[in-house]
């Protein structure tokens, strides 16, 4: 179930099946003049419909949305065998209840989705690549603004990283420091748009601007797709963590945009209160709420249950979300509580005897009994 059934350029759609790679998906809107703008690091070996299931996310979030925002028609088998049969390819479609959203997300537990009619989108002709230096987070959120306002929907990504995972990236994975270590924070930007020489302007103009202004501390502008591929080099440099800062417990989680930093210093204080000199790594989307955080796990320290206890916990505090795009599967079982109410959870659990009530799909994902 990997094949690329149809590319409708009039609707700008593909038809795909559920077991085709993420990559081959871009790689033949690529080839029909569109884009798919998913995209995660795991694009090579994920399956679509995989992405489907966990409403996948990556570093597109903030231009082009969830993978719910860009699924128009599915087909989907019941736990009954009843196959649910809606290829539908219109954006307008307002005809009782949008079935499929039932099973983006559901981590498989409602359906199993086997075919899907997916978003293109045109294709860009620019592309414009920046890693800045910031004073604080209080800097990080105006220059947000400052781009939101001046690039409007030209600004594609928006990734900040903490100065411990810019250091980590920077010495031992090994990359290329395109500006010093020191700062308290770095932002990568990147915007899309259709004509390099007025969005290069725009873009490199509102840097300036924000230099001028005391916001940006120093920053770096690609001046070709290899300089910002290099750039990138250092958010993507994560696939090294399995090399150099393993064991780990690792986090997805999504908090208010505002209280982030304030996250970020209570949750190492808790970390530290329970182990003086834990090393710990902070990073994410940040635009779109998501934070990634990788916690080393060292001998004679706390275990990961431990860790994730008291993460989690610092999550509930702050009214976020124990998982922004990574689903909950087993592991987080525990803590959907944290992020939702009973009410809520006894409806999910309603409409997963509805429609699986022997609850043979996927037994013993997202709930935890």
């Amino acid at each position: 179930m990997r094949a690329i059934e149809e590319v409708d350029a009039a609707a700008a759609t593909i038809t795909v099946q559920a077991g085709a790679p993420l990559q081959s998906v871009q790689e033949a809107a690529d080839a029909a003049g569109f884009l798919f703008p998913l995209d995660i690091g795991s694009r090579g070996s994920c399956a679509i419909g995989g992405n489907v299931s966990t409403n996948a996310g990556g570093n597109r979030v903030l231009r082009y949305g969830m993978m719910r925002e860009l699924v128009l028609g599915m087909e989907v088998v019941l736990a009954d065998g009843t196959v649910l049969t809606s290829l539908n390819k219109m954006q307008k479609n307002n005809t009782g209840y949008d079935l499929k959203q039932l099973f983006i997300g559901a981590e498989g537990t409602l359906g199993v989705v086997t075919r899907l009619v997916l978003r293109l989108f045109p294709k860009p002709a620019s592309e414009c690549t920046a890693l800045v230096a910031l004073a604080d987070y209080a800097a990080v959120l105006e220059l947000l603004r400052r781009a939101r306002a001046e690039l409007g929907g030209a600004l594609s990504a928006y990734e900040v990283m903490w100065p411990e995972f810019y250091t980590l990236a920077t010495t031992e994975h090994g990359v290329r420091a395109p500006l010093p270590r020191g700062h308290a924070v770095y932002v990568l930007m990147d915007a899309l748009g259709s004509d390099q020489a007025r969005d290069t302007e725009a873009f490199g103009g509102m840097i300036e601007r924000a230099l001028e202004a005391g916001v940006v501390e120093d920053a770096v502008i690609a001046q070709s797709h290899r300089e910002g591929r290099e750039i990138w080099g250092l958010r993507d440099s994560v696939v090294q963590f399995s090399r150099t800062f393993d064991p780990q417990a690792g986090f997805d989680v999504s908090l208010p945009i505002g209280r982030m930093q304030e996250f970020v210093d209570s949750c190492k204080a808790a970390l530290e209160a329970r182990a003086a000199g834990i090393r710990a790594v902070w990073f994410g989307h940040i635009a779109d709420s998501n934070l990634h955080i990788c916690v080393k796990l060292e001998a004679g320290g706390p275990s990961k249950a431990e860790v994730d206890a008291i993460v989690y916990a610092q999550v509930r505090e702050y009214g976020g979300s124990v998982s922004a795009e990574h689903g909950i599967g087993l592991l987080k079982r525990a803590y959907l509580g944290y992020s939702r109410t009973q009410a809520e959870i006894d409806v999910m659990r309603r409409i997963r005897v509805a429609l699986d009530p022997l609850g043979i799909l996927n037994p013993g994902k997202v709930f935890s009994d």
